[in-house]
């Protein structure tokens, strides 16, 4: 327990054997239940968990059966009995289908929210984040400053420094479409799998509706947004070994898009089904209309100057409804981070 609240961890594995013993040998003891959750690796992962379960000081008999592929159970249950160490219960799951970065994040979720935890946090498994940072995203949520917290690398020069410069870059630019889509305009860093989230927005949010892969972030900051959450980015240095990334990129990219235009489609229409006046979904949409009528102007006058009957008119008509759809944007997206200023801090 930590500070009068019980604490959670989640740890999502794949194919996470190097690391994933050490990442549960140092989780801090004032931890209440970790959920060892091995998204069917092919790897030795799920013989490390046993192996760190059954070395645990004293045993307790979880009830087993599997967690099928898809929306999991209203409490997943695990196919392994659990161990603990002095007051941390260690609960081990293992999906019979891969499910994805974000059903292994979903798996837990579920079942930290089924135990009642006050507060559920989640650590990837392999070793990149410090669990001495912990009570860094924990103390935003006990202090009611915020309901779910994050780490932050990019707001750590040292940690910048580190990062390659095409993983900086694509940090730099998701973290531009993820304010966009979610409203949370102070926010970076969107990607970190290190966070925390309460009691309270864990069910105010539909986890069992979160993506399966490593979009799920994303996705869920439009879910706080729309539940009216407060979120804190936590600046922490991250830790680079010899970890590979599960993600691929070909995948990711498009997948992840298709995820932010959904999400903030959903979030303009949240918007406007409380208030049908709302300024910034307003914007947004006359400007869209905008843009796509400077477009369709300007093809009209390409085509037609192409055939030479083209005029100046149909250019400055075009020049002047990009400029209009331009100013209503930065409208939008200036009124709407001030709609939104108290729901992101930093720490």
């Amino acid at each position: 327990m930590y500070r009068g609240h019980t604490v959670g961890v989640i740890v999502p594995a794949y194919n996470e054997e190097s690391h994933i013993g050490e990442v549960l040998a140092t989780i801090p003891s004032f931890v209440d239940r970790i959920y060892a959750v091995d998204d069917q690796s092919t790897d030795d992962t799920w013989s490390v968990i046993q192996e760190y379960t059954t070395a645990s000081e004293r045993v307790t008999n979880d009830e087993a059966s599997n967690v099928e592929a898809g929306s999991p159970p209203e409490a997943p249950p695990s196919i392994a009995d659990g161990g603990q160490i002095g007051d941390t219960e260690i609960v081990p799951i293992r999906h019979e289908e891969n499910q994805g970065a974000g059903g292994a994040l979903r798996t837990g979720y579920v079942r930290g929210r089924e135990d009642g935890m006050d507060i559920v946090v989640t650590i990837d498994a392999d070793g990149q984040m410090d669990p001495e940072q912990l009570p860094s995203l924990l103390d935003p949520i006990v202090e009611d400053v915020a309901d779910y917290t994050k780490g932050n690398r990019l707001a750590d020069p040292k940690s910048r420094r580190e990062m390659p410069p095409f993983r900086l870059f694509g940090n730099w630019l998701l973290t531009q479409l993820t304010k966009i889509a979610s409203g949370y305009w102070t926010l970076q860093d969107p990607q970190n799998g290190y966070t925390a989230i309460s009691q309270e927005a864990l069910a105010a949010v539909d986890v069992e509706s979160l993506p399966d892969d490593h979009e799920y972030p994303n996705d869920l900051l439009v879910r706080l947004n729309i539940a009216g959450m407060r979120i804190a980015d936590v600046s922490m240095p991250a830790v680079y070994d010899d970890e590979e990334s599960t993600i691929e990129y070909e995948r990711f990219v498009p997948i992840t898009s298709v995820t932010l235009l959904q999400g903030f489609l959903r979030r303009m229409y949240s918007q406007l089904s409380n208030d049908y006046r709302d300024p910034v979904a307003i914007g947004y949409a006359t400007g869209t209309a905008s843009f796509v009528g400077a477009v369709a102007v300007a093809i009209d006058t390409g085509s037609t100057s192409l055939e030479g009957d083209g005029s100046s008119s149909g250019l400055l008509r075009a020049t002047i409804a990009f400029v209009a759809s331009g100013i209503l944007f930065l409208s939008a997206m200036g009124i709407d981070a001030v709609k939104n200023a108290e729901n992101g801090v930093y720490r």
